[in-house]
């Protein structure tokens, strides 16, 4: 049996009658169907030349459109089977899991499924490519490009963050934090490796925590129903000391990229647990961090007065406060030694953070002041 149609015209074919769809899935199977459907070089962005034009990622989701209309009345396990099947006759199938031209089969597949069979799909695709055991530093990138290409491409922020949750849900909080940071996290640009330690070794740019940041709000928004606030929050804590702690000046940047309601309850979270002398630390650190990118110095003031408001009594706002001026203060002077004692690098990192903390400063204070005259002026 052979055909001529393109494969989308052989999905519409598929569902005229139960015989034909019938028909469709055995020739699928067939040695001929495989060398028609299933093409091999995944690294071409184009089809072979008699399909000028079309790309092989287009030829892929017309092979998941294929496979669920010939599939429609199997049960779910049965559906897996059978794609399983299909797809095992691809050379290298685990690899071709990595790349974009081979997740669209399963997006298209799983396309207006209930949550329950797109558990079974997750389960499915997690134990063929057992990526739950693949631990070793050389498979780190596969895991990455697994979950980010054939879990995580969707455009609809509902579909990723279903499937986010799928693979953190099941781990521990620690184990969370760090898949997090293996699937978000920043990257070598020379070989693609995740860079454990960026977050440690000095203070990092928006770029390298854009897609963290971004992770954490999908989770934290309405689409992620089985994440509450207190449990984003525990992930972002976690994260702060995957593989060890980082640097406060990253916290900060990190809290900033996320937005102000995830920023407010993580500050809020320190002010309620009496950790007034981390969240001055941390707030010192969100001054200077706009100071750096740019960001409106007022911006900073309100996220303090919020933060103010949280504490039950005034002797628990005066502290927080006092604790504010404290931290400004002790960096100050760590940072006028250092730049005494001439501990100088090649970018004279020591001088530029003693300047960019006393503008920070400046800046935070006289926001406060216009504040308060401008409350003062308004008062009859």
């Amino acid at each position: 049996m052979g055909f001529a149609f393109a494969v989308r015209d052989i999905s519409r074919l598929s569902m005229v009658s139960k015989t034909i769809s019938g028909r469709l899935i055995h020739y699928i199977s067939t040695s001929s169907g495989s060398r028609r459907l299933l093409l091999q070089d995944f690294h071409s962005p184009q089809l072979p030349a008699r399909r000028e034009g079309a790309s092989i990622l287009e030829h892929y989701k017309s092979l998941g459109l294929l496979l669920k209309r010939c599939t429609l009345l199997l049960p779910t396990r049965d559906r897996l089977k059978y794609v399983h099947k299909v797809l095992s006759g691809v050379s290298d199938a685990p690899r071709a899991l990595e790349v974009p031209a081979s997740h669209p089969p399963f997006q298209i597949l799983t396309a207006g499924w209930d949550e329950l069979e797109c558990h079974r799909v997750f389960n499915f695709l997690w134990d063929l490519s057992n990526l739950a055991r693949k631990v070793a530093r050389r498979l780190e990138l596969r895991i990455r490009l697994f979950c980010r290409a054939v879990l995580l491409s969707g455009s609809r922020r509902g579909d990723s963050a279903f499937w986010l949750t799928r693979i953190l849900k099941p781990w521990p909080m620690v184990n969370q934090a760090r898949l997090l940071y293996l699937i978000f996290g920043p990257v070598s640009s020379r070989d693609g490796h995740v860079v454990w330690q960026k977050m440690i070794e000095g203070p990092t740019d928006e770029t390298s925590l854009k897609g963290l940041a971004d992770a954490i709000k999908l989770l934290y928004g309405t689409e992620a129903r089985e994440w509450t606030a207190d449990d984003v929050i525990s992930l972002v804590d976690e994260l702060s000391v995957v593989p060890q702690q980082w640097l406060m000046e990253n916290n900060a940047r990190l809290l900033l990229l996320s937005g102000n309601s995830i920023c407010f309850t993580f500050m809020a979270s320190k002010a309620v647990n009496g950790r007034a002398v981390e969240l001055a630390r941390l707030m010192v650190f969100m001054v200077l961090v706009c100071e750096k990118d740019l960001y409106c110095m007022d911006w900073a003031v309100k996220m303090m007065q919020k933060v103010c408001n949280v504490f039950s009594t005034p002797w628990e706002r005066n502290n927080f406060l006092q604790c504010l001026e404290n931290s400004f203060a002790r960096m100050l002077m760590d940072l006028l030694q250092a730049v005494l004692a001439g501990e100088r690098d090649e970018e004279d990192s020591s001088f530029l953070n003693l300047f960019h903390l006393m503008n920070a400063q400046a800046n935070f204070h006289k926001e406060i002041l216009y504040m308060a005259m401008g409350s003062t002026s308004s008062t009859p």
